[in-house]
């Protein structure tokens, strides 16, 4: 397993965070994904290593921006 945290800007009510959680969610090996939204923390939890990369085109699909923390 392996997890890791990101920082996601522009968040504003649970319909975001749903988005976000919805679209990472959908990467390939993600077993957990938590949104946090008065902190914009996004753990990540994976079987490998989390690409960053594909985290943040999932995020940036959801219309948000994101940050490796």
């Amino acid at each position: 397993m392996s997890t890791s945290t990101f920082t996601v800007s522009g968040m504003t009510c649970g319909h975001c965070v749903s988005s976000v959680r919805e679209e990472v969610e959908g990467i390939p090996g993600v077993t957990s994904v938590e949104v946090d939204l008065p902190t914009g923390k996004l753990t990540v939890t994976a079987d490998t290593p989390v690409d960053s990369e594909a985290v943040s085109k999932a995020v940036a699909e959801a219309g948000y921006s994101v940050t490796a923390s």
